[in-house]
């Protein structure tokens, strides 16, 4: 049971991480570019420390698709929190749908191939 959860708790763990690398800096839109580019590396850092090991050990368990399609849902998830939380932004009823279809499409990842 923790070889199939574990790596899904660090990919969590490694998106919070990489969602503030990637948009943490919108709110500080007046610092420096290059700046912001070098603060991003810097919290990007344990988002890979977080997100090998995730996969790593999620191979074991996981095919590389799948896992895929856990990192795509948990990445949506926590964006939503995020742009939520820390950016002020509202998630529209669109955006809901887009995110919905996105989970639908991992859900395929993980059922039986279809037979011919």
């Amino acid at each position: 049971m923790i070889e199939r959860i574990l790596p899904i708790a660090l990919l969590v763990a490694s998106n919070v991480f990489m969602t503030f690398a990637w948009y943490g800096h919108l709110k500080y839109k007046a610092a420096p570019l290059v700046l912001v580019i070098l603060a991003s590396w810097l919290i990007a850092l344990p988002e890979y420390m977080l997100a090998v090991p995730a996969n790593r050990w999620g191979s074991n368990v996981y095919s590389a698709a799948q896992l895929k399609a856990i990192q795509e849902v948990v990445t949506l998830t926590v964006f939503a929190g995020f742009s939520i939380l820390y950016l002020g932004q509202k998630i529209t009823i669109n955006h809901l749908i887009g995110f919905g279809f996105i989970a639908l499409g991992a859900w395929f990842v993980f059922k039986a191939p279809v037979s011919a």
